[in-house]
């Protein structure tokens, strides 16, 4: 089950992770991208008040399942973490951290500029139709 779930988290959270980075630019995923990003702010910021600055409850999750299975991780980060699984390639933690934080700030922007814009879009069509 452990091995399962290292597969799961590599496979749910990278894919979690990518969707926060692109979802704003379709207009059908926009929602669920404000919703997705609006989590990860939450985790980060709210949650990591307690747990510490960039908290993210999926990687605290996948750490624990690698420790259980004695493959403990020595990246600081998920991402630091995923590019060293991807590429054996270990970056420095502050430039991984830096450049998250960066696009992260990027994909929030975007998704409030773009759900702002279809919302506006939507209020003009309806009150056009008269409703």
């Amino acid at each position: 089950m452990l091995v399962f779930l290292d597969y799961f988290f590599i496979i749910f959270h990278t894919t979690f992770t990518l969707f926060n980075m692109t979802g704003w630019v379709w207009k059908k995923t926009r929602k669920y991208h404000l919703i997705t990003i609006l989590l990860t702010a939450f985790s980060w910021f709210i949650l990591g008040i307690k747990y510490g600055w960039g908290y993210c409850f999926c990687t605290d999750w996948h750490w624990k399942v690698r420790d259980a299975l004695g493959n403990p991780i020595t990246s600081d980060s998920y991402i630091q973490f995923l590019i060293q699984e991807l590429t054996g390639f270990n970056p420095p933690g502050d430039l991984v951290d830096t450049v998250t934080l960066v696009v992260f700030i990027f994909c929030f922007v975007m998704t409030i500029i773009m759900n702002a814009r279809d919302y506006h879009i939507w209020r003009t069509k309806k009150n056009s139709c008269g409703g």
